[in-house]
């Protein structure tokens, strides 16, 4: 600290010499010989006078909290503006008290651009001298520098590239630059050549290979690059010539401070996402919450966390934590009583299974805003469970969604997957019930309705929540391998838990106004869907492992009601934009209320009891594309098909088309 502070000194003892010089230099740059006529009391008086104004000018407008080997725009701006308050006071003393009488009306404005140069110019000419003696050091000590090809030729790229040619710690050294847009080709930044786009990426990185520089040892992405649809692509061409693929830090973690500002990380999963994530309207989110009291339902879960932080940024009046897992509730109670110890909060050990729990805590708390997280949704254990997840995900929505009716809950939040589109398991299916149920409740008649509305919201898979498939190729990695992928033509949709809550808070706030009328479904522009295969093979070569060499991938075979894709919309659900993008809204497939609520109970009588066949029976009767092996019970409904709004049904054991495809 002692260093830094007798840098700055000495920094601003230079500076004083040369504001006192400038004065008298001004004046012989403006008359020449002619200046031995002019009293020697004045120059000294003027020249003194100006050395404390600037003095203290230059100490205000904080040119000592730079460092000069780093001197900037910025810098040479505060010098502008400490500078030219510094002439424009001599200007007016020097007025009031002789009148400019003996002084040239030109003098101030040379004193302006002197000073200037003599400020400037030391920093710059110390700069230079710094980057020299840092390159003949580096030649010196033997160092070489790690060769970089850069993808994109925006700020991020200029930023790296002059910081690696100033410091001597970085090991990086950019040789050349394959822009995302063709108006930058054949131009350079800090003597970087722009050598090609990136259609040409190949060709250019075998152009390389045969010159000076050889194969460039890494490929680095910088800003919109990272979201470039064909980066997965890059990857793989990366892999091919033996070169790393990284990124740059994100402007966010420059602004926190990195140890090392010049870290080159690998890239992460979700920069290969290959679409842009989505964004919020924060101002909008933030008038739905502040203010408001709500309720989280599975506040412990991925999801539910994720919503739990972001929901307690906009100042609600207050937060109810409610989950049936004693440790995840505690974890995320703990993290909110650190970061907002001033918010009113309450959390819940509550089963939503449990009708008596959730009315009490509702009738206790009167939530204004339910968002309804709860639910199993590993595939493979309900589907040896299909009773349980009839009991969470279905029966559990009902009893949330009833307290919500009861407790006049201005919005409700239900979200969804992408797996209750034609589901082919139990899961899917589950949650193709509770979607039902919130779309009646949605759709009843005014005279029947409360003041609720029922927003669903369906996504697809969430990278890095529990039970997806990105912890379990970590886990699979660090153990040595293999990664385990069920089928080579397996694919999944995928967003990141941030995008998915940010999904989940923009329905909200669009549901309140009334967008899903009709008992409308959000769904997310989730891009295109992505290869298992291909995420295990990223995860390798990102891991500086070789797929197939240090690390097998092994096909392990389908699971018991695993689907080769998922779809965001069904085939009678035709897709309508909102005026968000990335966000659109799938017509619904309503099943009447009563009729639901019948089914329901006995959906209830059967999971409570056990009886696996009679609740699958069920569930395919509800939801006729899940059809499970070796059900083929008569639809106990068929008398009331009628009830059904929407078209008339021939068949009552097809509920889902007997409600007709579209509202």
């Amino acid at each position: 600290m002692s260093r830094i502070l007798q840098r700055s000194h000495i920094a601003f003892g230079h500076d004083i010499v040369m504001a006192a010089l400038s004065f008298p230099l001004a004046l012989y740059l403006r008359v020449g010989e002619g200046v031995q006529f002019y009293a020697f009391d004045n120059i000294l008086f003027s020249a003194g006078v100006f050395t404390l104004i600037a003095a203290a000018s230059f100490w205000f407008f904080g040119l000592y909290r730079g460092i000069w080997r780093y001197a900037s725009l910025n810098d040479l701006t505060r010098i502008a503006k400490a500078v030219s308050v510094a002439v424009a006071a001599l200007f007016v003393i020097l007025f009031l008290t002789t009148r400019l009488d003996w002084i040239p009306r030109s003098a101030p404005l040379i004193q302006w651009f002197l000073l200037m140069a003599l400020l400037g110019g030391s920093r710059l000419a110390y700069r230079i001298a710094k980057d020299k003696s840092t390159a003949r050091a580096l030649v010196r000590q033997g160092t070489r520098r790690l060769s970089v090809l850069l993808i994109g030729a925006g700020d991020e790229a200029e930023a790296f590239i002059r910081e690696t040619q100033r410091s001597a710690d970085t090991p990086f050294k950019v040789i050349g630059i394959v822009a995302l847009t063709e108006s930058r080709v054949g131009r350079n930044m800090h003597n970087i050549d722009v050598l090609a786009t990136v259609d040409q990426l190949e060709e250019t990185i075998q152009k390389l290979e045969k010159s000076r520089h050889g194969v460039p040892r890494r490929l680095v992405l910088t800003g919109d690059a990272l979201r470039h649809p064909d980066n997965a692509k890059w990857l793989e061409i990366a892999d091919r010539y033996g070169m790393t693929f990284a990124r740059l830090p994100k402007l966010g973690d420059l602004r926190e401070g990195l140890a090392d500002p010049l870290q080159i990380r690998p890239v992460a999963i979700e920069d290969l996402l290959g679409r842009p994530q989505a964004r919020l309207d924060r101002d909008r989110v933030r008038d739905m919450i502040g203010g408001r009291r709500v309720l989280v339902t599975g506040a412990g879960g991925s999801i539910g966390s994720e919503l739990v932080r972001q929901i307690a940024s906009y100042g609600p009046a207050s937060l109810t934590l409610v989950d049936a897992g004693e440790y995840n509730l505690y974890a995320i109670d703990m993290e909110m009583a650190e970061k907002y110890p001033d918010l009113p909060r309450e959390s819940v050990l509550g089963d939503v299974r449990d009708r008596t729990r959730i009315d009490t805590v509702f009738d206790d708390v009167k939530p204004e805003i339910v968002f309804h997280a709860a639910a199993y949704k590993h595939v493979p254990l309900v589907e040896h469970n299909p009773n349980e997840g009839i009991l969470t995900n279905t029966l559990g929505t009902r009893n949330v969604a009833e307290a919500c009716r009861a407790a006049n809950v201005a919005t409700m939040v239900l979200i969804s997957t992408d797996k209750a589109v034609n589901p082919a398991n139990v899961m899917g299916a589950s949650k193709r019930l509770a979607e039902c149920y919130c779309q009646a409740l949605e759709t009843l008649p005014d005279d029947q309705r409360s003041i609720t509305r029922f927003v669903t919201v369906r996504f697809g898979n969430v990278l890095g929540s529990t039970g997806s498939v990105v912890p379990l190729f970590k886990r699979q990695l660090e153990a040595g391998g293999p990664l385990t992928v069920t089928h080579e033509g397996i694919t999944r949709y995928f967003m990141t838990i941030a995008e998915a809550v940010e999904l989940v808070l923009q329905s909200a706030e669009l549901g309140r106004r009334g967008v899903t009328e009709g008992g409308k479904i959000f769904v997310l522009d989730m891009g295109r869907p992505v290869k298992i295969v291909d995420l295990a093979r990223q995860m390798i070569l990102l891991s500086g492992l070789q797929p197939g060499k240090d690390v097998e991938i092994k096909v392990t075979g389908l699971r018991p009601g695993e689907k080769l894709y998922e779809e965001l919309f069904h085939d009678s659900e035709p897709p309508e934009p909102t005026e968000t993008d990335g966000v659109m809204l799938a017509a619904p497939r309503v099943v009447d209320y009563d009729l639901i609520k019948q089914v329901f109970e006995a959906l209830e009588t059967s999971a409570t009891s056990r009886d696996t066949h009679a609740t699958l029976a069920l569930i395919s009767q509800l939801v006729p594309e899940f059809q499970p092996p070796e059900i083929g019970v008569k639809s106990i409904f068929a008398d009331n098909a009628k009830a059904v709004t929407g078209p008339s049904a021939e068949d009552g054991s097809d509920l889902d088309q007997a409600a007709g495809r579209s509202a």
